[in-house]
């Protein structure tokens, strides 16, 4: 009986009727995500360190026209776009951690928003949508820190990576509307992922070979040249480098990389495939991982396994001739079971690279930073089990169907837990950060302008004090340390009487202090930190 077109519209209707709660809710999720990490910025969390403090150095020199770097100082890898982003901030307020990470607080929401979107690309799912955008709300202490900390990439490369996929799939589905921008601001994105942080490399594989999968033939004419040309611009603080100074950025991060340092295979697969994607997704306390919370790595392939075999299918289902009823799938949803086999391969490959570095086995707390990228993956890993518990997937024995909510519902439970660990913890980084404005404050009434100190005491003082106050690093032995911006040790070596700075209860302190006893240096003491000023 054929449908008139009031009754079309009825149905149309009532559709957009059902996806209005599910949105209106993702927004307010999104908009929850937003001001809890705002709230964490307000209140010092999660703490600072030099790492940071040197990206802020960047920003304000560039803030200040000193200088216009590249790379990360000290290193000939890791691009500096988070010190461009925060210049102009830093530049009209001075330096402050809160002007560092209000660029990163905004590309947390674009990250949240874009993944929103992708998810109904690929599932058109809105209540499954709603799920990913509640689980990205949430942030324990790696998560927020992350996706907060100017460190140097991590911010930036879940939302470019999220950013690829999306502007993959409308390219490859053929979606009308602006494609010369969209090309371009592929190949844009693609290269300047390559200066910033080579993590974030397997996505843009992935999204590529989708791209040249479904759109060789157009890829062929304007739509290449325009991708390319759109590459070239992004990468082209790298491609400068290289020519003007001959290095290779891929030579750095292959030194950096810890590849020449020895850890057995099972220190590096229980850090890359156990503890590592617990951490790195967002499942754990701070800094620890309690052995309950280490479940999500044991489903973890599982539910790779389960998103490549529905993805597989809906392909199949594509490529079969068109005297099959209903023709086969629409090409919409060929794309979206190309994309999401891409999704599932780049989290598979970071996987597999985590696991077999050295910094898998030597600090997989720590390391696990590196795979932050696994989030782009997010929407595709648990459509799964979100399909199973559903009734979405024919043929699955009741009992799979309990474990998916299972499995759905510890996701969510182990994500509030990490947040509650993370907001337990703001106190104590409150705290400690009262101290650090302390030990400047102190330095600044004692008329101190030169200081050394340990290598994550150096470049956060010098940035929290604009530079007023320079650090150059040491060892523990008193021995020259790693001076990222070698002009700050030339200061302090030429300074007359330089104060030693250390934290309460470090081996510099515990070095420092024997020359107390001989009588070289006088200590002042205030809470956290000791102060050695020269005798006389």
């Amino acid at each position: 009986m054929a449908i008139d077109a009031g009754e079309r519209s009825q149905v149309t209707l009532r559709a957009a009727r059902r996806r209005r709660l599910p949105t209106a809710l993702a927004g307010t999720a999104l908009v929850a995500g937003v001001g809890y990490r705002l709230l964490l910025l307000l209140t010092d969390t999660p703490p600072t360190n030099s790492d940071e403090a040197t990206m802020g150095l960047a920003a304000l020199h560039i803030g200040q026209g000193q200088g216009f770097p590249i790379w990360f100082y000290g290193q000939a890898y890791m691009g500096t776009l988070e010190a461009y982003l925060a210049a102009p901030l830093v530049a009209l307020t001075g330096p402050s951690t809160l002007a560092l990470r209000l660029p990163t607080l905004a590309l947390y929401a674009v990250f949240a928003l874009l993944a929103w979107r992708l998810t109904l690309r690929l599932t058109g799912d809105h209540w499954y949508a709603l799920l990913v955008t509640v689980l990205l709300a949430f942030g324990s202490d790696r998560i927020v820190k992350n996706q907060l900390i100017a460190g140097g990439g991590y911010p930036e490369m879940n939302a470019a990576g999220v950013a690829l996929a999306l502007l993959a799939y409308d390219l490859a589905a053929g979606r009308p509307g602006r494609r010369p921008a969209r090309w371009t601001g592929w190949g844009f994105l693609a290269g300047l992922m390559v200066w910033v942080d080579p993590l974030v490399l397997p996505y843009v594989v992935g999204t590529g070979v989708v791209l040249v999968a479904f759109r060789w033939r157009e890829l062929m004419g304007r739509a290449g040249a325009l991708l390319g040309l759109g590459a070239l611009v992004g990468a082209a603080p790298l491609l400068v480098d290289s020519l003007v100074t001959g290095r290779s950025p891929l030579t750095a991060v292959l030194a950096a990389s810890g590849a020449g340092q020895s850890t057995s295979w099972a220190e590096r697969l229980s850090g890359g495939l156990v503890l590592g994607p617990a951490l790195g997704m967002g499942f754990c306390s701070p800094s620890a991982c309690a052995g309950w919370q280490l479940w999500w790595s044991a489903v973890l392939p599982l539910l790779l396994l389960a998103a490549t075999v529905i993805a597989w299918r809906q392909l199949r289902e594509y490529r079969q001739p068109a005297s099959v009823p209903n023709g086969g799938r629409p090409l919409t949803d060929a794309v979206a079971a190309a994309l999401s086999l891409a999704l599932v391969a780049a989290a598979v490959a970071t996987l597999a690279s985590y696991a077999i570095s050295s910094a898998a086995g030597r600090s997989p707390v720590e390391s696990s930073r590196y795979l932050s990228c696994l989030l782009i993956s997010l929407p595709v890993l648990l459509w799964p089990a979100w399909r199973a518990a559903r009734r979405r997937s024919p043929g699955l024995p009741g009992p799979a169907r309990t474990a998916a909510i299972g499995v759905l519902a510890g996701t969510l439970g182990t994500a509030v837990v990490g947040t509650g660990t993370t907001i337990a913890a703001v106190p104590t980084y409150r705290a400690n950060e009262a101290q650090h404005a302390e030990l400047v404050a102190t330095l600044r009434t004692l008329d101190v302008r030169h200081v050394y100190g340990d290598y994550w005491t150096c470049n956060r003082l010098t940035f929290a004090s604009a530079e007023e106050i320079v650090c150059a690093v040491v060892n523990d032995d008193l021995s020259p340390g790693h001076d990222r911006y070698p002009a700050y040790r030339r200061a302090v070596a030429a300074a007359t009487s330089p104060t030693w700075v250390a934290p309460d209860g470090s081996p510099l302190a515990a070095r420092l202090d024997e020359q107390v006893r001989t009588g070289t240096l006088t200590l002042s003491h205030i809470p956290g930190w000791r102060l050695y000023l020269p005798r006389g």
